[in-house]
């Protein structure tokens, strides 16, 4: 794929959606932070339902260590993996409390020396919170970027160093939003949305589904 290509794609995703963000609710870094973690494994859907009781109750690392390790569980126990989220939550608040006065950091290190927190979660904070112009890769980046042929790469890191290298400099602040919403919605793992895909006669996937539309 040549850099002409894609800058066509964001061209086109920008135009269909001119300010993407993410789709998991926060007010604050902090409650962007929790609701990352409690993602992994779980939908954004559910995850915001929890968090929207949670928040009520506790929105800071004080509040919700407050509430202890049983008081958390009971608004995030619909959550796959709740028990072991539970502890990475209560000890990344204990350590932001400790460390940090409470507040959520926005170096890189200081975000991936959280407890539960790795490179992913972290450049979700950079990116979404703190308006650095990175890329997480997650499920849905990692598949469309190597199905369309964007930017190919063995392991989610090896797609992250691509894409940035990759993407035009005009789109790289929102390329991770378009590119999770579009393997969210239309280029879907089991069946991917090629009829109803903007940018398919621009993608080098060689087993596009039928009726595929020819451009915008």
């Amino acid at each position: 794929m040549n850099q002409d290509q894609r800058r066509a794609i964001f061209e086109r995703l920008r135009a269909a959606n001119p300010s993407p963000t993410t789709e998991l609710h926060y007010r604050s870094p902090f409650e962007l932070l929790i609701a990352v973690i409690l993602s992994a494994q779980a939908t954004d859907k559910g995850v915001n339902k929890a968090t929207e009781r949670l928040f009520a109750r506790a929105n800071t690392p004080a509040a919700i260590l407050a509430l202890g390790e049983e008081g958390l569980k009971a608004h995030i126990r619909t959550i796959g993996l709740f028990n072991s989220k539970a502890k990475h939550i209560l000890a990344t608040c204990r350590h932001l409390v400790e460390q940090h006065g409470g507040e959520v950091p926005s170096e890189r290190a200081a975000l991936e020396a959280l407890p539960g927190v790795g490179r992913k979660t972290a450049n979700v904070l950079l990116n979404t919170a703190f308006g650095e112009p990175t890329i997480a890769v997650d499920t849905h980046i990692f598949r469309v970027a190597n199905r369309t042929g964007l930017a190919p790469g063995k392991t989610p890191l090896a797609v992250e160093h691509r894409l940035l290298r990759a993407v035009p400099s005009a789109f790289l602040q929102q390329a991770h939003h378009w590119l999770i919403l579009h393997g969210r919605y239309v280029c879907k793992a089991r069946a991917p949305d090629c009829p109803r895909c903007i940018i398919c006669d621009l993608c080098e996937y060689t087993q596009k589904t039928s009726d595929v539309q020819s451009g915008p």
